[in-house]
């Protein structure tokens, strides 16, 4: 039987996190996007040096999901960006949050969400949100599934393209 559990990444992580972070990026959205789009987005968003600075700011949290030995998924939290209409409350970010395709369909998701609201309860969160782009309805559904509604809307530059996500919240109290 498949053991399955997680933990929380340390900047030991840092070229574990980076080749994840590209690989299930990639993974996601290529099909979807210009090569040109992509290199620019994977090159400033998921180089070792950024990841190191991600994980030494203390305002973000890492959480790594293992199936035995394997990386199969992880998650970013974040405490610092707080959107205008949650401005009066307790909230955290879910930044990002990745399975590897492999995986996808088989509960890693649904481990890193749960492990995600886990941690915002711990902290005393009020509301745990994220950003999901529109044109992602499996992503939607899921969330939809695990509590969340749209309450808003933000742009998300991937290279020199601008997309539009959904902002969605979950209430934890």
């Amino acid at each position: 039987m498949q053991k399955i559990h997680s933990r929380i990444a340390t900047v030991e992580d840092a070229v574990l996190l980076a080749d994840i972070s590209r690989r299930t990026f990639f993974d996601t959205y290529h099909a979807y996007n210009t090569k040109e789009d992509m290199d620019m987005f994977l090159q400033d968003h998921f180089n070792l040096d950024v990841i190191i600075k991600e994980l030494n700011n203390t305002e973000n949290i890492f959480l790594l999901v293992y199936e035995d030995e394997q990386l199969c998924g992880y998650a970013k939290l974040n405490e610092s960006k707080i959107p205008e209409p949650l401005q009066d409350f307790s909230v955290i970010e879910i930044a990002r949050i990745y399975s590897v395709k492999e995986k996808i369909g088989k509960g890693i998701g649904k481990i890193l969400i749960e492990e995600c609201i886990a941690l915002a309860k711990q902290k005393n969160r009020q509301i745990i949100w994220l950003g999901v782009w529109k044109e992602n309805p499996r992503a939607i559904a899921f969330y939809q599934k695990n509590g969340f509604e749209i309450f808003g809307e933000q742009d998300f530059i991937l290279g020199k393209d601008v997309q539009h996500d959904w902002l969605m919240k979950k209430n934890l109290s």
